[in-house]
């Protein structure tokens, strides 16, 4: 009997204290569905930019963002992603994505894989955001602080 009743106390005391991730939250409607369609990051801005190099997504460098394509498909939180700036190498992937009701924006880069098995993603913050603009801006750690990374996007149709 002692066992269970310790067991019961733990179980509550360890549920109580489990944290709201950003992907355990509602999801924002309206704002996902202001951002399906077709867009372009028109640029990429962070202070110290002329002197930091910022490997955005984990896949390359941020500069090589400018120029790149996504599309989002509100309905299904499906979409793609791609990369074409000149002076970097190509790339293209499908991505899966939402904005929760903290105005997050949450993505997984899918590669060939299923969303479900994507474990690891990225929490974006929503801003200025319009019918023709909209901005994701990320935190990266500068020498011990935290510093904007603004991805400028802009509706292509």
């Amino acid at each position: 009997m002692k066992k269970i009743i310790l067991l019961s106390l733990l179980s509550v005391l360890i549920l109580s204290c489990k944290s709201n991730s950003a992907t355990s939250t509602k999801i924002d409607s309206n704002s996902q569905m202001a951002i399906k369609g077709e867009w372009k990051v028109s640029s990429v801005y962070y202070p110290g930019s002329e002197v930091i190099k910022v490997t955005s997504f984990d896949l390359a460098d941020s500069k090589c963002f400018v120029g790149s394509t996504w599309k989002f498909v509100s309905m299904s939180n499906k979409g793609n992603m791609a990369l074409n700036s000149p002076s970097c190498t190509a790339y293209s992937t499908p991505i899966s994505w939402f904005i929760n009701k903290e105005g997050e924006f949450v993505l997984k880069i899918l590669d060939e894989s299923k969303a479900k098995t994507v474990k690891t993603g990225y929490v974006l913050r929503v801003a200025n955001q319009t019918g023709s603009s909209f901005q994701l801006i990320d935190k990266i750690n500068v020498g011990g602080t935290l510093t904007d990374v603004v991805y400028q996007f802009e509706k292509l149709n």
